[in-house]
């Protein structure tokens, strides 16, 4: 889309597939800041997807944030921060998980004043090699198997990601995931039999349900259509 990229890796084989993608690669590890973080953090936007829940180190990078160029912030947070209740969660009804560290993170970005946040708040990952028919292990016993399931798909995570920063959309919170919300047993048996496998074990005796995550506002704000909606109609043989 024109834009010139910075990449951090924490592993020193990536640098080179980076490079070869005009990407300029840096070595950062959140538990111990490079020497040239300041170089990585010379950019008007930054996109942080790091898996780590360690809140000491997020406040040493929110730190190093505020005393640099960087303007904008999409932070990837998951809606795991939302209690597992049985209805539909929007963000204006949503019960947080007030102990998660998750959220935690995600207020140390959004109560900082230096530069403007948005955060979006992604379902399970799924597509590419992120194949759910092979999310679980053989003999593994699966519960919930009438809970609904909050996925989506790699494309949509990374067109999300790109209208926020096309519509200069900041200081938002957002739900993100498909708009369809079958049930684990019916969504992963299909997953399953479709490469061929036997379908997950499922505790029938366990019978409960959990939340369905609702992304009518970032639909409406974003004027987003999704490009893998139906979870069951997306075709998981593709590959990278």
């Amino acid at each position: 889309a024109g834009y010139q990229l910075k990449a951090s890796t924490t592993s020193p084989e990536r640098m080179d597939i980076l490079s070869k993608l005009n990407i300029d690669p840096f070595l950062v590890d959140i538990t111990q800041l490079p020497d040239n973080i300041e170089e990585f953090l010379d950019t008007d936007i930054l996109i942080i997807n790091i898996p780590s829940k360690d809140i000491l180190c997020f406040e040493q990078l929110v730190h190093k944030i505020e005393d640099s160029n960087v303007q904008k912030v999409i932070f990837v947070s998951a809606t795991s921060v939302y209690k597992n209740v049985d209805r539909v969660i929007t963000e204006e009804n949503g019960e947080l998980e007030t102990t998660s560290a998750l959220l935690s993170i995600e207020e140390l970005f959004s109560k900082s004043t230096a530069f403007k946040t948005t955060i979006i708040r992604f379902g399970g990952l799924i597509g590419y090699s992120r194949n759910p028919g092979r999310f679980f292990r053989s003999g593994r016993v699966v519960g919930g198997q009438n809970a609904p399931v909050n996925l989506i798909h790699r494309d949509d995570c990374i067109n999300i990601i790109a209208e926020v920063i096309t519509q200069s959309v900041w200081g938002e919170a957002f739900n993100a995931c498909a708009d369809t919300h079958p049930t684990k047993r019916t969504f992963y048996t299909q997953a399953t039999e479709r490469l061929g496998l036997a379908p997950p074990n499922f505790d029938l005796n366990d019978i409960s349900v959990a939340k369905t995550i609702n992304s009518s506002k970032l639909k409406h704000m974003l004027n987003y259509e999704f490009i893998h909606p139906d979870l069951m109609m997306i075709n998981f043989n593709t590959t990278e």
